[in-house]
């Protein structure tokens, strides 16, 4: 059985056996859900943040500070019926190629940005997850 995170009218799924860790900002609030592994699910809502493609690019602007020579393209998405904007994103760390996606969602009370990040080896397995916790999200708006 899935566990369940809700909370501001944001809910997801996520498997129980990856733990959840909640911290709040003064912004708002962060949430990591980690799996066994290194693939992890970070979900961040900011209060007062109208513009998603502005968290969109300074989510991509950090990890261009780690990772110089990352690709990333544009991704225009839907994620619990609203639209989604962010980035597909690649690059190597500890010689694994790394996959990553961020998608910014505008809601009344703020943004939600999502991120999800696995390695090459976790390809088979922990992509389907962090999908289907994305493809689980529910806003109460």
């Amino acid at each position: 059985m899935p566990a369940v995170f809700e909370e501001a009218g944001i809910r997801f799924q996520y498997p129980e056996n990856w733990p959840l860790e909640r911290e709040p900002t003064e912004e708002g609030w962060t949430v990591l859900v980690q799996s066994p592994a290194t693939a992890f699910l970070m979900m961040v809502f900011r209060e007062g943040i109208p513009e998603p493609a502005a968290l969109a690019d300074a989510a991509l602007e950090a990890l261009r500070a780690d990772y110089p020579d990352l690709e990333a393209d544009v991704s225009v998405d839907t994620l619990a019926g609203l639209p989604a904007l962010g980035h597909d994103i690649r690059f190597i760390s500890l010689d694994l190629t790394n996959t990553c996606w961020t998608r910014c969602i505008a809601i009344s009370q703020g943004t939600l940005l999502i991120m999800c990040q696995y390695n090459d080896l976790e390809e088979g397995t922990h992509q389907a997850v962090l999908r289907a916790m994305c493809a689980s999200l529910e806003i109460e708006d």
